[in-house]
């Protein structure tokens, strides 16, 4: 590239989801600064599974002046307080990761320490009571709260909302091209990419390419070769299969997630119909039993004929290499456990736009974006392969496999800190907060020896009225919220969809 040539022309190879956020909030944040251009083919389908997202997505659309009621009617959307695991710990267990706080912290140590305090004192109640949203998820309410005292995110159809982005992207400035990409053309000089030649020789020039051709991954790996990192020691699911139902009941304000002998299995509720999903290793299950088990642990008819998908769990060693920059499948795959797809296209659309450069590409902004990508994949990474290590499950050889496989250092010394002193310390910005980790760890079976000294601070008396007016407060609200489905319909109601 031309080191005196400003940025001017962006080209983002393919749609989807990851796409079309990314045409969406490059043109609006940036309007008639660039000429962007989206390459995509209606012949190629894609991924389209990723229903279940987390609290940032609200942020993200509130960044993007994206009117909440608008975007959860067109994407027939539910809202999401958790996820409800079944069957991780053993065999007929549950727990619940909820989004927000539990209790209330100190500044030297989490609400965990104060509860297992209590436990020498005699309290018996559950973590779970002093969670508003854990709570109010299991009842099945919701409602917005004054001072966004409610953590939510949303249970959406994932095309819907690359459409609904798309009408806005156009709206913006963004122009759209359809046609298969047939080759990436290099330049000779530099190495970066200069071109996308499309069927019929049709050439999109650019001056800066992004990369959300999805597994495929053709600029990024198959034109410049970027390397991968194949996570699948850690990480050994490497199959699902994705099909919706219709409700059978009133849609829930929680992901559910039930662990089956060589993976597991999703249900999302949306506003008319339900997604479903099994997640499995190929190792320890076929596809054809994959598909009988999920069929045998769904609600009401299939609607749609499966989708069958293969993919490898990793990372892109750099995504962003060159004058291009990988986001959301193209960049790396974490399985879908806790709902981190969408929310990792939004966090590459955004460091990338912070990071967009006026004139020629800088190695510190490039080396920059790599590392904060890196880390964010590791820090993710480690939280899934816990669900897979802590647990007491040995009843076939798929949990036998994850019980006797070797963790990252990082996760083990995370692990091994809370079962000795109950503390949790959260890393760089990392994704998920104190309170995930002491939900996840305590769910999986993961009982702290010792807690902050700081808790015994409290008299007896001073300890009691702290658990009990938390408790207070948690049922208070919860009692006050209108059901779920209610609110759903008041506040953001779609159409039925019409039949095909």
């Amino acid at each position: 590239m031309n080191e005196d040539k400003r940025i001017q022309r962006i080209v983002i190879a393919g749609g989807g989801t990851a796409g079309w956020m990314a045409a969406a909030a490059i043109a609006r944040t940036l309007g008639q600064a660039v000429d962007l251009t989206l390459v995509e083919s209606e012949a190629i389908g894609t991924i389209g599974v990723g229903e279940s997202t987390i609290p940032p997505l609200v942020n993200f659309n509130r960044i993007l002046r994206i009117n909440e009621a608008d975007f959860m009617r067109a994407t027939q959307a539910t809202f999401k307080l958790g996820i409800l695991f079944d069957d991780w710990k053993d065999l007929g267990t549950q727990y619940f990761h909820s989004f927000g706080l539990t209790g209330k912290d100190h500044w030297s140590a989490g609400f965990q320490h104060f509860w297992l305090y209590g436990r020498t004192k005699g309290h018996q109640q559950p973590y779970d009571d002093y969670c508003m949203e854990l709570k109010a998820a299991i009842a099945g309410k919701f409602a917005h709260l004054p001072e966004d005292r409610m953590n939510y995110a949303y249970q959406l159809d994932s095309g819907l909302y690359a459409r609904f982005l798309r009408e806005m992207a156009e709206a913006d400035g963004a122009k759209r091209i359809e046609g298969k990409i047939a080759r990436v053309e290099l330049d000779g000089t530099s190495g970066d990419i200069a071109a996308l030649v499309l069927d019929g020789d049709r050439r999109i020039e650019g001056d800066l390419f992004i990369d959300c051709t999805g597994f495929r991954a053709l600029l990024m790996e198959g034109a410049l070769h970027a390397g991968f990192d194949d996570w699948s020691n850690w990480l050994p699911c490497d199959s699902a299969i994705a099909l919706q139902t219709p409700n059978v009941h009133p849609p829930v304000p929680y992901t559910r997630v039930m662990a089956h002998d060589a993976g597991w299995q999703w249900r999302i509720p949306l506003q008319h119909r339900t997604g479903n999903g099994i997640v499995y290793c190929s190792r320890y299950l076929g596809k054809d039993a994959a598909l009988d088990r999920m069929l045998g642990n769904i609600e009401g008819d299939v609607l749609t004929e499966p989708n069958f998908l293969r993919f490898t769990a990793g990372t892109r060693r750099k995504q962003w290499y060159r004058n291009c920059v990988a986001v959301g499948l193209s960049a790396g795959f974490m399985e879908p456990l806790e709902s981190t797809a969408i929310h990792l296209i939004q966090r590459s659309v955004l460091r990338f736009i912070r990071m967009l450069p006026a004139g020629r590409v800088s190695e510190r902004d490039v080396a920059e974006f790599n590392e904060q990508q890196m880390q964010d994949m590791l820090q993710i990474r480690d939280f899934l392969v816990l669900h897979y290590k802590v647990t007491n499950r040995r009843d076939s050889p798929f949990w036998r496999h994850c019980a006797a496989m070797p963790i990252p250092d990082t996760l083990a010394q995370k692990i091994e800190l809370f079962r000795e002193t109950g503390r949790v310390f959260r890393k760089n910005e990392e994704l998920f907060a104190e309170n995930s980790w002491v939900q996840v760890m305590m769910g999986q079976g993961i009982e702290p020896q010792s807690h902050h000294p700081i808790a015994e601070k409290l008299r007896d008396d001073e300890l009691d009225r702290l658990l009990e007016a938390i408790r207070s407060e948690v049922r208070q609200t919860v009692a006050g919220l209108p059901a779920h489905q209610d609110y759903v319909a008041r506040y953001c109601g779609a159409a039925v969809p019409q039949a095909a």
